[in-house]
């Protein structure tokens, strides 16, 4: 884990990033859906304030599993129907919101929240 004064650092400028914005880098064209924009990227952010949370409270690795869980629930329950592209981004951002820990894998969740099925990890 990165130290706890870098981390929560990078976490607020992703925070105050703007979101779901076309992309090259990425290859992201931006979200097709630009009525839920708000929306999504308030729970984008509602993930990013408990990332800093649980930094400022010295969080464990699976403390924070559980809030990547926790937040890719609330898209579910919204229903926003996002297409493949923007489920992708919103992985994308978890990813990031993990670097900025240095925290090194969500532990399948994302995987299967994207791919709606666990993968193993091989053994070290």
């Amino acid at each position: 884990m990165k130290p706890k004064e870098k981390a929560i650092e990078d976490l607020q400028l992703l925070r105050s990033a703007k979101k779901f914005v076309a992309d090259e880098s990425i290859f992201y064209p931006g979200l097709e859906n630009e009525s839920i924009r708000d929306r999504i990227t308030g729970l984008i952010n509602r993930g990013i304030d408990e990332f800093i949370s649980l930094a400022q409270n010295n969080g464990t690795e699976r403390d924070f599993q559980q809030a990547i869980s926790r937040a890719l629930s609330y898209f579910e329950t919204l229903d926003y129907s996002l297409d493949t592209e923007d489920r992708e981004r919103v992985c994308g951002y978890f990813e990031e919101m993990m670097d900025a820990i240095g925290m090194e894998s969500s532990g399948g969740i994302l995987n299967k929240w994207m791919y709606g099925f666990d993968i193993k990890q091989n053994p070290a």
